[in-house]
Parts: structure tokens; C-alpha cells; sequence
């Protein structure tokens, strides 16, 4: 079998563009008709230029090529191989990683849909009947405060409440949203603590012990402050505290790990088996939030899920884009005995459902894993055509 196709998608979101603005995604077709798609997660660039990217990368490496040999052509595209402008990559950036990643993605769904399996089962096969899944606390349908569930302790009761109606038993948010930025990391002040801690107690006196709460923050604070603030939560018993310092330095991320009861959680801008080996063997994160269409693909998702069992590690892929990374994450979901729960936009329903031929199935706060071969997903055509991204 050949790949002798390819064609890109960029996708403009509608509002209120849960999962970014814009998905991009690749569809391989082989030379036996098998097609398979694939999502690039955040690559830093105009969206039609990582079109046009992934477009080179499929023209340099990828036609021509079998889909079954995965390992090769992962190989070829991250160290360059075979390209005669250039012999390797030195160290590929999360824009290589990313586009690497989708044409993986697309290359399993076609390998998948050969062998009439889905993918989990050529990879251990099905561990877990069903997926546990949380979600970002969003307004609740009735709070027309305009006030964030993120940073205001009665509109993140309202939120909380109103998502464990739905099913949810696990909930994130990020109390100090409010003091992020693109500036370095910044001892948060005192009355930011005092409010993200009052966001904190709120929730979980909602929710009781009906639900785990999910500590999201972005990397935003010093170590010290990051210390400070896990010394004031620590009593309401969050599942995780994610990122909680920039995931540059695992040093530093490793100090909070140390003096924190509350696990450490990190990984969706970390990329191959490299730098989460850093994570393990530092001890920085006993929970590994890898994101599929950035890490390397699937294949690299699994290796790192082998290695994190070594550590009594567990898995919790990250989820903030379109449906084709999140068919890949329950792939992996699926197959892996440390997986602990999945990143969801809401229940997959809205945009998520619209834009596949059948949504994602998701019951009662979980998902459940689908039966068809390869992804289980299926793009629809013609939604996919009313909302492509043209350049204004």
C-alpha cells in the first residue's frame, strides 16, 4: 500500500470557539482508496501557512510512502532523512512536531481501516469499557453576570453546579487566569491568592465529593508563589495542580512536586518521549497530559505511556482543539491500563458533533470508546466546506 494523496482543512470555528478559533487538519488517501485524517495542534503560525506546511511535508516525505510503516516515516520526518536541501532537523520545533503529528494520526486511521480494527486494539487492545472525562468550567446557561467561573467564586459555584447536573464528576479551572500574561512567571498577590483560594473552597463546597476538582493554571506563577498558593488549597483535595510553573524548567517544577500533596499535572506544550523522560525521572509530574497532535502522534503517545507505568505515572491527554485529536486520545485512552481521565470540550456535542458524521459518544461523564476501525470518526464533507477558513 501507497499514500498517494493528501488534502488540507482549515476549519474557522464558530463562537464561542470552544477548542480554538480554528482546527487543522489533513486527510492521506492510499492508493487502495483508504483515507485517513488527521489534527495539528497549535502549530505557532498563520493557519494557512501550516497548511502549506503540512502540504511540503506530505510532497517531501509522506507520498510514495507505505502507511503501515509508521516508525520509518515518523523517523524520515523528524530528522530529515532523504531530503536533499537539507540532511536533518538538528532538533525539530513544535511546528515539525505538530505537522508530524497529524500525518501520523492519518496514517493509523488508514491502517486501521485496512486491517477493519480500530486502533487500540492494534496497540494492547480494549482495557477500559468506558472513559472518564472532565471539562473547563464554562458560564452556566442561566448566569448572565458576564462574570468568569474561572476568577468569581458564585459564578464557578453556578458552573460547577450546573456541569455535575450534566454528568461531569471532574471539573478545571484556573483561579489565577487573572494574573497570566506573556510576561516571565510572577509572585501572585495577595489578594489574587485570597480570590483564587475563595474560587477554590467555592467549588468544592459545591460540588461536595461529588466531583474532583482540576487545578488549571498555565505556568503563571513563580515557583515561590506556585508554593504559596498549593499551602492555601491543599485542604480542599484537587486531583491535580496542572502546570504550575512554566514547563520550561522541570527543576522547578520538581520543587513544587516536592512540597505539595496535590499531584502534579503537565505536558500539553511538551512534545516526544525526550521531554517527558525529563518529567518522570525528575519527578516534576506524576500525571502526564500529553497532547495528541502535538507530542508526535499516537505511536509516541503510547511510548510515553509505557514509560510513565515504569513510574506509577498516569495519563490524562490534553484537549483543547478539534475532534480528530480527541478520536486520537480515546485511541490511546483505550488501550492504556495508567489512563486516569480525558480532557472533553463539553460533552462533544456543539461544533464537536457537527463537524463529524457521528459524534463522539459520551454518557453520564464518560466516553465511550468507539468500535469502528481505524480513528472512528468520519469528517462531514460539506460542514467542513461552509466553515473553511479563508484569509480576510
Amino acid at each position: 500500500m501507497k499514500i498517494v494523496d493528501f488534502k488540507t482543512y482549515v476549519i474557522r470555528t464558530p463562537r464561542p470557539h470552544r477548542g480554538g478559533r480554528y482546527w487543522v487538519f489533513v486527510k492521506l488517501r492510499s492508493d487502495s482508496s483508504i483515507e485517513g485524517i488527521g489534527e495539528a495542534y497549535k502549530v505557532p503560525f498563520h493557519p494557512l501557512t501550516v497548511s502549506r506546511m503540512i502540504e511540503d511535508v506530505c510532497e517531501t516525505y509522506v507520498v510514495g510512502n507505505d502507511p503501515f510503516q509508521i516508525e520509518r516515516l515518523w523517523r524520515s520526518v523528524y530528522y530529515g532523512e532523504g531530503y536533499e536541501s537539507h540532511d536533518h532537523h538538528q532538533h525539530p520545533d513544535h511546528t515539525v512536531l505538530g505537522i508530524l503529528s497529524a500525518i501520523e494520526m492519518a496514517c493509523w486511521d488508514i491502517v486501521g481501516k485496512a486491517l477493519d480494527q480500530p486502533i487500540y486494539n492494534l496497540l494492547g487492545g480494549k482495557y477500559h469499557e468506558r472513559l472518564r472525562s472532565y471539562t473547563y468550567l464554562w458560564p452556566a446557561p442561566d448566569d448572565n453576570s458576564r462574570k468568569s467561573p474561572h476568577t468569581n467564586a458564585e459564578a464557578a459555584s453556578r458552573s460547577a453546579a450546573a456541569h455535575v447536573a450534566e454528568g461531569f464528576t471532574a471539573l478545571k479551572f484556573d483561579p489565577l487566569i487573572d494574573v497570566m500574561g506573556n510576561e516571565d512567571p510572577r509572585e501572585p498577590p495577595l489578594d489574587r491568592l485570597e480570590n483564587a483560594e475563595s474560587v477554590v473552597r467555592a467549588v468544592r463546597e459545591t460540588v461536595g465529593n461529588k466531583a474532583d476538582i482540576l487545578i488549571g493554571t498555565h505556568g503563571q506563577s513563580t515557583t515561590s508563589g506556585t508554593i504559596r498558593f498549593a499551602k492555601r488549597i491543599e485542604k480542599y483535595d484537587p486531583l491535580w495542580f496542572e502546570e504550575p510553573v512554566p514547563p520550561e524548567n522541570r527543576d522547578e517544577m520538581a520543587r513544587v512536586a516536592r512540597v505539595t500533596s496535590i499531584p502534579v499535572a503537565s505536558g500539553e506544550r511538551l512534545s516526544t518521549k525526550f521531554e517527558f523522560r525529563e518529567l518522570l525521572e525528575k519527578q516534576a509530574a506524576a500525571i502526564l497530559q500529553m497532547a495528541l497532535g502535538r507530542v508526535g502522534g499516537i505511536l509516541e503517545a503510547r511510548k510515553i505511556a509505557g514509560m510513565a507505568e515504569a513510574y506509577y505515572g498516569q495519563i490524562a491527554p490534553h484537549l483543547y482543539c478539534g475532534p480528530i485529536e480527541a478520536a486520537a486520545n480515546i485511541q490511546i485512552d483505550t488501550c492504556s491500563p495508567n489512563f486516569l481521565i480525558q480532557e472533553s470540550i463539553g460533552r462533544f456535542d456543539g461544533f464537536h458533533a457537527d463537524i463529524l458524521e457521528k459524534p463522539i459518544l459520551w454518557e453520564n461523564g464518560y466516553i465511550i470508546p468507539p468500535t469502528e476501525p481505524g480513528l472512528g470518526v468520519v469528517l462531514n464533507e460539506q460542514c467542513a466546506k461552509e466553515h473553511q477558513y479563508v484569509k480576510e
